[in-house]
């Protein structure tokens, strides 16, 4: 894959975007791998953690919403502890997910879930959601 840089691509609104809503500066990430070598889920990550700030930080925000990855992130905030520079990735993933879920339709009306697909639902659906308003 070739990625063209550029002012307009490493600070699209989409970065912008996921800086806001995160409130992380993408930039203060310098690659070190902390946050991917702790991961207690990055086994089953189509990516890991690390690339996926890469690609944010690159401009390839839709290359990382299309990830599994940030679906699979389980906001334990273990990269939040390991990261020499205080970059808070579970954030990082939770304004991904948002952006995905905006861009593709985020309401979900929850009686209209029979209960026995409600109890498969990932407890990281309901942890990101509560998670916002603890903050």
């Amino acid at each position: 894959m070739r990625i063209r840089l550029s002012a307009e691509v490493l600070r699209n609104d989409l970065v912008r975007r996921v800086e806001e809503i995160s409130g992380q500066d993408l930039l203060a990430c310098y690659q070190c791998g902390e946050c991917s070598a702790g991961c207690p889920v990055a086994f089953a990550m189509d990516m890991l953690p690390s690339q996926v700030i890469r690609l944010v930080q690159l401009g390839q925000v839709e290359e990382a919403l299309e990830s599994e990855t940030i679906w699979l992130c389980a906001a334990c905030q273990t990269c939040y502890a390991r990261c020499p520079k205080g970059v808070d990735l579970s954030r990082i993933m939770e304004a991904l997910r948002e952006i995905a879920l905006q861009r593709d339709g985020d309401y979900l009306d929850i009686r209209a879930i029979h209960p026995e697909e409600l109890a498969e639902f990932p407890q990281q659906a309901f942890i990101g959601g509560f998670r916002k308003y603890t903050w």
